[in-house]
């Protein structure tokens, strides 16, 4: 390694570290290894007819305002279908209130860089989602933790993390990457009227929300936040930021996300993502609007719901069939993961050093906390993606998989009860 150039690294790259996830998605590449790691869409429901006819009406109509410089806030008529889209679900936003994003992971940095001083502190569940922690911790973010169970944040202890004084709180309410769980609908309005009391604004992440196989839609934050200020224009003032995605209902490989909020937050992030890359590609931009016009969007996304709903089932019964009972695991409404629960004394690493030898990989769990003082609560879980593997790989990647937990088992000392 050059000693000329890490003496010249900037301070904040020192607690940078590559993602458990991206090294992991390297290990699995190999053929023989069913892999339950990457947070991956199945390719086989990518729309593919639909962008190649996207892409040749783009070129053949409007090349030169496709393949030129455009607006940091992103197209308008993709801002618009978003607008249109999210009031569905009862965001109720104005295209001044969208800004498109080069997927929702430059939206977490441009979060960090407009709210994060060194040593602030931001709250966030336990665990949390692996790619936020990475995009916080580049401006020196520090961690207020708030456990969580299987109704989402545990709001009964949250009043104690709020007089600690986070910059902001940072919230997965639907299908939590990584548990699964699902913020409860109870939760949610104490959520918010806690957030109000303190003056904590809250970083609403909701990649998955569209993507349920069971139950009823329940209230965005964005949403509830407007109610309680009894305002027809609450995102002119609201204490939300909502963070969306097309990388879970379109393709990840277009790079498509948004944030919706203020309009004078939202001017603020324009002028930070100037900096950072002009704007999102024009191109790729009017692709994903021609694709998911037309109500196109809304009849993929019952697709996608069939096939992930299905291989959810598949691997849920997989794991009834298979595991022994000392572990136990979420039952996610949506989205594309669970979470699974070892035995006190277990540690995921060892298992998945086993799981491995038996050709199968998943996430360990210590990956998605903040701070230390969780690390051996992490080694008790693990991560399971359910989407990506058709469901002949998924019964026998569990089967596999409880191969390696078996064999663990068989040499573990169960912790001693201290009386």
């Amino acid at each position: 390694m050059s000693t000329a150039w890490t003496s010249r690294y900037a301070q904040r790259t020192k607690n940078i570290k590559s993602s458990a996830i991206r090294e992991l998605l390297r290990i699995t590449q190999n053929p023989e290894i069913i892999s339950f790691a990457g947070g991956l869409p199945a390719p086989e429901v990518f729309p593919t007819e639909r962008f190649r006819e996207a892409c040749i009406k783009v070129l053949e109509n409007q090349a030169r305002l496709a393949l030129q410089y455009g607006a940091t806030e992103g197209y308008e008529p993709l801002r618009e279908m978003i607008a249109r889209h999210t009031a569905r679900y009862g965001v109720k936003a104005k295209p001044e209130n969208v800004l498109i994003t080069s997927g929702s992971q430059q939206a977490l940095d441009l979060i960090g860089k407009l709210l994060i001083n060194s040593g602030d502190r931001v709250l966030v569940e336990a665990p949390t989602y692996l790619g936020a922690l990475q995009a916080f911790n580049v401006y020196g973010a520090e961690y207020v933790c708030v456990p969580s169970d299987n109704d989402g944040l545990r709001t009964n202890q949250l009043e104690a993390s709020l007089r600690l004084g986070p910059k902001f709180m940072y919230v997965l309410p639907n299908f939590q990457n990584p548990g699964g769980t699902t913020l409860a609908e109870g939760r949610r309005h104490e959520l918010v009227l806690l957030a109000e009391r303190y003056g904590i604004p809250i970083i609403e992440d909701d990649p998955y929300g569209q993507l349920r196989y069971e139950g009823e839609h329940l209230t965005p934050l964005i949403v509830l936040d407007r109610q309680n200020l009894r305002s027809d224009d609450g995102y002119s003032k609201g204490n939300v930021i909502y963070l969306s995605t097309f990388s879970k209902t379109l393709a990840p490989g277009l790079r498509l996300g948004w944030m919706v909020g203020p309009p004078d937050v939202i001017t603020k992030l324009v002028q930070l993502k100037q900096g950072a890359d002009l704007h999102t590609s024009t191109f790729v931009q009017m692709v994903a609007y021609e694709v998911a016009r037309d109500n196109f969007l809304d009849e993929h996304i019952k697709l996608i719901r069939r096939v992930y709903g299905e291989r959810r089932d598949v691997m849920l019964k997989a794991l009834e069939e298979n595991f022994p009972p000392e572990v136990t695991w979420t039952r996610p409404q949506g989205g594309l993961f669970l979470w699974v629960t070892l035995p006190e004394g277990m540690d995921c690493h060892r298992l998945f050093e086993a799981a491995l030898k038996e050709n199968v990989a998943f996430v360990v769990g210590d990956s998605f906390y903040a701070g230390n003082g969780y690390a051996e609560e992490g080694r008790r879980h693990f991560r399971l993606n359910f989407s990506n593997a058709q469901p002949e790989q998924i019964r026998e990647g569990i089967r596999r998989l409880s191969v390696a937990i078996k064999s663990q088992l068989a040499g573990w000392q169960p912790e001693p009860v201290v009386r």
